[in-house]
């Protein structure tokens, strides 16, 4: 079975290769291979070669291509290439939303026909009617693709100005940071300096200039810790630079269990039978059965009756004064 796994890997990698030059990945890793809209595969020094004058036809199926379409081949299938590029040209045309619909079983319809064009212009199938139903559309929903066109590209607009946003707050994080840093580092030489100054000039015990020299780095460092927790900055999951987030379980509160207490209402009329008498006095007898779909919702034919009994009755021993 390892022989096999071994042999098939091999050839799978001996596959990806150029079908003009019949050079392969297996003798030439860094080989970069090109595909176009035809879905069919070449090695970039083959495109130089062929296309040499801007166009030219596949070498396989004959499609007339142009050079500057080629693109790097992402998958080792070109067909997924091929796919990925005519989805994307399709989304541009059929890029209707859930909201243009009025039921979803017509948006899901929408999503099935993407699927079919998406897939004949792939595996090459009824393509030119495929075009001219695409062609068809696009004419037909002129207004509404040019409306989601816009409203993608503020989408995007919004998406890309939220980035740029949060890379400026990151910068600015890092600036800070970096300031901070430097502060630190000439303060804590600056402390050295005038340590070593005091050893060199003053008349005091060397013991005694220590520690005054630590209790000024102790201060040091507690004015410096003071000014970062007065800096804190907020990410934007809106928890602040050096915030304690407890992950402790939250404390359970015992309480009372609540006890139901049936609602008495005065209705002012005889009392209406139990729901499990209604079938035995015979009042769901000229009541509609209830469906399995019914029944999926909630809908009982005893409950129907029961509530249709209770407005019947109610009010009936009602006198005025």
């Amino acid at each position: 079975a390892g022989g096999c796994a071994v042999s098939k890997g091999a050839v799978r990698m001996d596959d990806q290769g150029c079908p003009r030059c019949k050079t392969t990945k297996y003798r030439n890793p860094s080989l970069k291979l090109m595909v176009n809209v035809c879905g069919h595969t070449l090695c970039e020094s083959c495109v130089e070669l062929l296309f040499v004058r801007g166009s030219g036809n596949c070498q396989e199926c004959g499609t007339a291509l142009r050079k500057n379409n080629f693109r790097v081949q992402l998958f080792e299938d070109p067909t997924v290439d091929k796919e990925v590029d005519i989805r994307k040209k399709v989304l541009k045309v059929y890029n209707k939303r859930e909201e243009d619909f009025c039921t979803l079983q017509e948006y899901n319809d929408f999503l099935e026909e993407v699927e079919d064009i998406v897939s004949n212009l792939t595996n090459n199938v009824d393509v030119e009617n495929t075009k001219r139903k695409m062609e068809q559309y696009q004419k037909d929903n002129k207004d509404i693709i040019y409306r989601n066109k816009l409203k993608l590209t503020r989408e995007q607009d919004d998406l890309e100005e939220a980035l740029e946003f949060e890379r400026q707050e990151s910068d600015q994080r890092r600036m800070l940071l970096l300031k901070e840093e430097q502060m630190q580092q000439l303060a804590k030489k600056k402390n050295k300096q005038a340590l070593i100054d005091d050893l060199e000039s003053s008349q005091l015990p060397a013991s005694m200039l220590l520690a005054q020299h630590k209790d000024r780095a102790a201060q040091l460092e507690t004015q410096l810790e003071t000014q970062r927790q007065v800096k804190s900055i907020t990410f934007s999951t809106g928890i602040r630079m050096g915030q304690q987030i407890s992950l402790q379980p939250m404390p359970k509160i015992e309480e009372a269990l609540y006890a139901y207490q049936p609602l008495h209402i005065e209705t002012y009329g005889p009392n209406v039978p139990e729901s499990e008498l209604l079938g035995k006095r015979g009042y769901l007898n000229h009541v509609r059965a209830a469906t399995p779909q019914d029944l999926a919702g909630g809908y009982t034919s005893s409950l129907a009756c029961y509530r249709a009994l209770q407005d019947a009755f109610s009010g009936l021993f009602w006198q005025s004064c």
